[in-house]
């Protein structure tokens, strides 16, 4: 009978979502030769090697992915059986794992967790920044319990609760207030600078200007404040969330301008979790929690 233990594989899924040793410890809390240590006495207990090790990064081995998978439901359905116990009380006690988006967590976050820290007393939050595509992967494995994220993301074992819509204003140099706001057609003339691969609020923006985003200058960015910046230096033009507004811009030269017409562009920012999980109910009540505490 083959001994594995779940602290074996929770440090092998960190491991195999990180690529690197280091960073896999850190996330799990241990030191590196403590969870390289586990992996080898679990790859001992297989009588297979999951990971090539050398070099920076760290791949694993065919079997290795396919392992990682089956570990990944495991993990899941632990989190699943400890979710059904949290659910019995009728209440959302002890840690809840919210994953957001880069473009929502600096300018929701203060409030949400304002909100919560009210309306339910005693509850550990602890959240995670990153792009969409990680926050679901962490989400389905059961890292997360639930993520804000702008829908739909369209993934059929996750349930999605829009919270609010939002539009998205134009940022432009100062010496151009007061000109006509362009429309899409317009701005898809202009230097558009944009967030850099991976982030949604990019695949948004050039939806609503009808382009693509291939062949284009790079001019990309990894956040919004840099995007400002870029723009207050009078490098270009760019789209922003209107719940960034006013930190983002608080110290340029810039001009805000809303789009015109009957369809400016906007966003629907919602909340999903698994279709499985037991704190479903729960669940419903924190999003209806975040969509207050935005729209107040």
């Amino acid at each position: 009978m083959i001994n594995l233990t779940l602290k074996q594989l929770r440090y092998l899924d960190a491991l195999a979502a990180q690529g690197h040793f280091g960073r896999a410890a850190s996330i799990c809390a241990v030191s590196q030769p403590a969870l390289s240590m586990q992996i080898k006495e679990l790859e001992d207990s297989l009588g297979l090697a999951l990971v090539e090790r050398g070099g920076r990064q760290v791949r694993l081995t065919e079997f290795g992915a396919r392992f990682v998978a089956k570990a990944r439901e495991v993990l899941a359905q632990v989190e699943d059986m400890g979710e059904m116990a949290r659910a019995a009380q009728d209440q959302l006690m002890g840690r809840l794992r919210l994953g957001v988006i880069p473009t929502i967590a600096p300018y929701l976050l203060p409030q949400v967790m304002t909100a919560l820290g009210r309306s339910h007393v005693g509850l550990d939050l602890h959240v995670r920044e990153t792009q969409t595509h990680r926050l679901l992967a962490d989400v389905e494995a059961g890292l997360l319990e639930a993520a804000i994220v702008a829908l739909p993301v369209s993934e059929p074992g996750l349930t999605e609760v829009a919270l609010f819509d939002e539009p998205f204003v134009l940022v432009r140099p100062g010496s151009e207030a007061g000109r006509p706001v362009p429309d899409a057609r317009a701005m898809a003339e202009m230097r558009l600078l944009l967030l850099e691969e991976g982030h949604c609020f990019r695949d948004q923006a050039l939806e609503f200007c009808g382009l693509s985003g291939v062949g284009r200058e790079a001019l990309d960015a990894s956040s919004l404040s840099t995007l400002v910046q870029m723009v207050d230096a009078g490098i270009g033009v760019t789209l922003l969330p209107e719940m960034a507004v006013r930190l983002e811009t608080r110290s340029t030269q810039v001009d805000v301008t809303a789009f015109a017409g009957a369809q400016p562009p906007t966003r629907t920012v919602g909340m999903v979790w698994r279709r499985s999980s037991p704190l479903a109910a729960q669940l419903h009540d924190i999003a209806q929690v975040v969509r207050a505490a935005a729209l107040s």
